[in-house]
């Protein structure tokens, strides 16, 4: 049991990395030349789904340790 939690959570971690990788930064070189950086914008279409994932993936990952941890008792 803890082998598939253990495999489980290196999984997920590597989505994790991965997700958060993908993710678009918001500033860019913009803010060197004196352009505005608050501008409210949403997330729409894959950017969204990406954040919904990573979240996703956060709670996930932690459920897991938390799982590992109470079983290691």
């Amino acid at each position: 049991m803890e082998t598939y939690l253990n495999i489980a959570q290196i999984v997920t971690s590597i989505a994790l990395i991965a997700a958060i990788l993908l993710q678009v930064r918001g500033g860019g070189l913009g803010g060197i030349f004196g352009q505005a950086d608050t501008v409210f914008r949403t997330r729409r279409g894959v950017e969204k789904t990406l954040f919904q994932l990573t979240i996703a993936l956060v709670v996930l990952l932690v459920t897991l340790s938390l799982i590992m941890l109470i079983l290691q008792k």
